[in-house]
């Protein structure tokens, strides 16, 4: 029997639907019909048409695989970097956005902090590369700085505070919200320190706050602690100062809004 005889007397398509359900390669099973008319077409060899196979195969799971890092990260919405708009937030840059969206800080475990008031845009910021963390392959963990804390606190009244600090190290990025609208208690701002501390040089945060550096002893209720924080924070990090009223309160007449009596980019 030839070869093409041989081949002929196969089920090609039964096989090709057993095994790449073998493989849960649903992607894989739809792609090929495709790529094999496109291989004749263009007169691929063999490596090529594997090649293309298992390409398709692996985008496939790398973007399944962010969905469920995204959910996994709690965010609150979903939002895109590509969705900011830079129109109304003048006083940013673009090139510094999307520098940031290479996600080189976190590889280099740096950090990235925005300042500004309510409503200019630093939530969404922060969500938008997370969720490009996310996407490209990182797990990220987002949450207030209020809920950080009380996950802390948890952990530090049942005697398991290093071991969730160790747990939290594993992951590449912690995003920070919300810093500063809340006062923090001593115990608090101690564990916010040790949070911080952990992570120098060893894996990134993102944080948010609506107060500059030089009221942050108002939020930590210690002077001392909070420029040792600041320190290790900034040390390596792209601070990033965000300026002008609320999007959120944009083309409604509220009356006058209270302006923010700080510059939020000063510095202790």
């Amino acid at each position: 029997m030839t070869g093409k005889a041989a081949t002929a007397s196969r089920d090609v398509t039964g096989e090709l639907a057993f095994l790449t359900r073998a493989l849960k390669a649903p992607t894989l099973r739809d792609a090929v019909p495709r790529l094999a008319e496109r291989a004749r077409a263009e007169s691929w060899t063999h490596e090529e048409f594997l090649a293309a196979c298992l390409q398709r195969e692996v985008s496939a799971r790398e973007s399944h695989g962010g969905e469920g890092r995204i959910r996994a990260a709690r965010f609150p919405a979903r939002k895109a970097l590509e969705d900011f708009d830079y129109d109304y937030q003048r006083s940013l840059r673009r090139e510094a956005i999307a520098h940031l969206g290479t996600l080189d800080f976190v590889t280099a475990r740096e950090n990235v902090v925005f300042l500004g008031p309510p409503g200019t845009g630093k939530t969404m910021l922060s969500i938008g590369l997370g969720i490009r963390a996310c996407q490209a392959g990182h797990r990220v963990l987002f949450a207030t700085a209020a809920e950080w804390v009380a996950r802390l606190a948890d952990a530090h009244h049942d005697g398991r505070l290093q071991p969730e600090l160790l747990r939290l190290a594993r992951y590449p990025l912690l995003v920070i919200d919300e810093v500063g609208y809340i006062p923090f208690e001593p115990e608090a701002a101690n564990l916010f320190f040790q949070l911080v501390s952990a992570r120098y040089e060893r894996a990134s945060l993102i944080v948010t706050s609506n107060k500059p550096f030089g009221r942050w002893g108002e939020v930590f209720g210690d002077d001392v602690v909070a420029a040792a924080m600041i320190d290790r924070l900034v040390h390596h990090a792209e601070v990033i100062s965000l300026k002008g009223d609320s999007y959120r309160l944009k083309n409604r007449d509220l009356g006058r809004i209270p302006a923010a009596s700080h510059d939020p980019g000063e510095n202790p």
